[in-house]
């Protein structure tokens, strides 16, 4: 009575754990395989850009009472920051 389900049981269990470790060694070896960067590698891809203005434009719009108000141009603070090509 209970011999076929066991079979089912064993049979489920075995394979399930026959993929999941076929998918643990396929991770495995993906990462192994990924290109590994190290302390010289960031310096050619990145650059600091110092901080800097920059014109934004802002366009014509209403405001919170229903006016309208004309497009104009602001100036706006950019901070230091990295820039990398990749």
């Amino acid at each position: 009575m209970f011999g076929g389900r066991v079979k089912k049981v064993v049979a489920l269990g075995s394979a399930a754990v026959t993929l999941a470790g076929g998918a643990v060694l396929g991770a495995v070896g993906t990462a192994s395989a990924a290109p590994h960067h190290g302390p010289g590698d960031r310096d050619r891809h990145c650059r600091m850009v110092q901080g800097h203005w920059e014109r934004s434009w802002h366009p014509v719009g209403r405001d919170g009472h229903g006016r309208m108000h004309s497009g104009y141009w602001t100036r706006v603070w950019v901070p230091a920051h990295e820039v990398c090509n990749r």
